[in-house]
């Protein structure tokens, strides 16, 4: 039984696979910035514990969250045209989402140099309802592959 669908072939299925394991990868370190953020933010500014929250965020940030992010894209946007998926309704609301999705990771990663840099927000409650985004982005978009209700 062959999987060829369009221009990828009998790759289609591995390139999904790779795809799907990077978004996992990307959005479990969405999760992971604004919970160290918040722990970052509990430290005193300076000492040995904030400079260890600075390192394990730019780690992440270095080795997980920005290159998951961009083969999410690449992987996701070979996937699309593969399957002809910008004639889709049900793509177009999932692409707005992972816009919105790599916005927050901008945002994010901005906020944790930031933090880095010395600045605690005046509460963590924001960063706490930020933290939901993520989850919420994930809900919607596996309802829209998944389900394809347009």
């Amino acid at each position: 039984m062959t999987n060829a669908i369009g221009w990828l072939g009998e790759a289609y299925p591995w390139v999904k696979a790779a795809h799907l394991i990077v978004v996992i990868f990307w959005i479990a370190g969405l999760f992971m910035l604004p919970r160290f953020m918040i722990y970052q933010c509990e430290t005193l500014t300076g000492s040995p514990e904030d400079k260890a929250w600075t390192e394990r965020v730019e780690r992440l940030r270095r080795i997980i969250i920005n290159p998951s992010m961009i083969l999410v894209w690449i992987l996701g946007l070979s996937l699309a045209f593969d399957i002809g998926a910008f004639d889709q309704g049900w793509f177009h609301a999932k692409f707005a989402l992972v816009i919105a999705l790599s916005g927050y990771h901008g945002w994010a990663v901005g906020a944790a140099k930031k933090v880095a840099r010395g600045h605690r927000p005046a509460s963590t409650r924001a960063l706490r309802i930020m933290n939901e985004i993520p989850s919420i982005a994930t809900i919607l978009i596996v309802i829209l592959v998944i389900v394809k209700p347009f």
